[in-house]
């Protein structure tokens, strides 16, 4: 979408740290009446900026105890053949993201599961009976040092060093 202005990229960030914000919460915090930011939402809505609404579950609390980051490469990069894959990794619950990568690998996939054993079912099972994967290469996570954040839509964004 093309023309956002200061107030839609102030309501995006505000929407990113609190969907549940009310109409009247969320223009209150960008200066508008209720009416007009209730019909720049619907704009962003309409025009695809913002895609949906979500609750994020910690995966701890809902025995999710495994984070693994899976780096897949193919065997042939034929049109049909990566359809075929990308249906696969859809297809899978445990995959909750999955990337189609540039250089030397193709997918990075992020994987969730109950435990280690229930992580060495899905590689068997479901990764390695992909025909079309070359090489598999799993790291697993032991923490997170920062959660997914909301994206920088202020086009005054830097970084400053701690």
């Amino acid at each position: 979408m093309d023309g956002l202005d200061a107030i839609d990229r102030l309501i995006l960030t505000e929407l990113q740290r609190d969907g549940r914000l009310t109409n009247q919460e969320l223009a209150d915090r960008v200066g508008l009446s209720p009416s007009p930011c209730l019909r720049r939402v619907r704009r962003l809505e309409d025009a695809g900026v913002i895609s949906g609404y979500r609750a994020v579950v910690s995966p701890k609390a809902v025995d999710l105890e495994i984070t693994a980051f899976v780096r897949l490469r193919l065997a042939s990069h034929e049109g049909s053949t990566v359809d075929a894959v990308e249906e696969r990794l859809r297809a899978i619950p445990w995959i909750v993201e999955a990337h189609l990568l540039a250089g030397d690998w193709d997918y990075l996939v992020r994987v969730v599961t109950p435990s280690f054993d229930e992580y060495e079912r899905l590689l068997r099972e479901h990764l390695r009976a992909i025909p079309a994967l070359s090489s598999i290469d799993t790291t697993f996570a032991f923490g997170v040092t920062k959660p997914l954040s909301p994206l920088p839509v202020h086009r005054d964004v830097s970084y400053r060093a701690p």
